[in-house]
C-alpha cells in the first residue's frame, strides 16, 4: 500500500530545467512544507522520477495530502510512502489506511467526480472533495487533467 502512481508530465513545476527533469529533493520538501500540513517530521528523497516519503505525520488526511502534494509535481511518476507513518496519541506510529485517489480526466468537474465516486445524486458532495484537497486546490474550478485528488470517505 505504499506506492502511488502519478502522471509524470502533469503537475506543478519546481525549480529550473526542462519538463522531463525530476525535481530536486530539497525543492520537493520545500513545496511540501509550503502547504502547512504539519510535515516537519517527513524526510523526502528523489530516486529518478520517484519521490520517497519517510517519517511521521499527524493523521490520515495529512498522509494523503502529503502524497498528493508531492505526486502532483512535474517530473514525478511515483510516490513511495510505505515508511510514512501516522502518529497516534501516546502510542507507536501506525500504518496508514489505504487512501482513495482519483486522476482528473479532460472535461471533469468536481461535481461529476463526486457523482462517480459517491454515487448518482451525490454531486453536491463535491465540496467534501474540494475541502479534502486544500491547500493544494485554491478554487473548485481549478483542476486539470492528470491531477490526482484525494477522495475522502463520507461520514
Amino acid at each position: 500500500m505504499g506506492l502511488f502512481d502519478f502522471i509524470r508530465n502533469a503537475g506543478k513545476k519546481l525549480g529550473i530545467g526542462d519538463d522531463d527533469t525530476p525535481p530536486e529533493a530539497e525543492a520537493v520538501k520545500k513545496e511540501l512544507e509550503s502547504h502547512g500540513l504539519g510535515t516537519d517530521k517527513v524526510d523526502v528523497a528523489v530516486e529518478g522520477d520517484k519521490v520517497v516519503l519517510k517519517g511521521v505525520v499527524g493523521d490520515q488526511s495529512v498522509f494523503e495530502k502529503a502524497v498528493v502534494a508531492v505526486g502532483n509535481t512535474l517530473g514525478v511518476s511515483k510516490v513511495e510512502a510505505g515508511e510514512l507513518k501516522i502518529a497516534e496519541a501516546e502510542a507507536e506510529p501506525v500504518e496508514a489506511a489505504a487512501p482513495v485517489f482519483y486522476t482528473v480526466k479532460k472535461g471533469d468537474t468536481l461535481w461529476e467526480i463526486a457523482e462517480s465516486q459517491y454515487g448518482k445524486g451525490k454531486g453536491a458532495k463535491h465540496t467534501a472533495i474540494f475541502e479534502a484537497n486544500k491547500p493544494m486546490l485554491s478554487h473548485p474550478d481549478k483542476i486539470y487533467p492528470g491531477q490526482v485528488l484525494r477522495i475522502p470517505p463520507l461520514d
